[in-house]
């Protein structure tokens, strides 16, 4: 479930040779009303994104 205040990761998806290639996007944060402020740092080439929770100390930039 989501919870205000959460910090989440936003991917785009290609497929390669080997499979899947994750390329990280941006970050989204979750709204107390449950809808998400999305963050790109890149746009993906086909649109599509995949947002999923964020790892602790995986964002650039972070401090703590």
């Amino acid at each position: 479930m989501l919870t205000a205040g959460k910090r989440l990761a936003v991917f785009s998806i290609r497929e390669g040779k080997g499979g899947s290639i994750w390329v990280r996007a941006g970050s989204a944060f979750v709204n107390k009303d449950g809808s998400l402020n999305v963050l790109l740092d890149v746009l993906p080439l086909d649109g599509k994104l995949h947002v999923r929770e964020a790892a602790e100390g995986r964002f650039a930039g972070e401090s703590g």
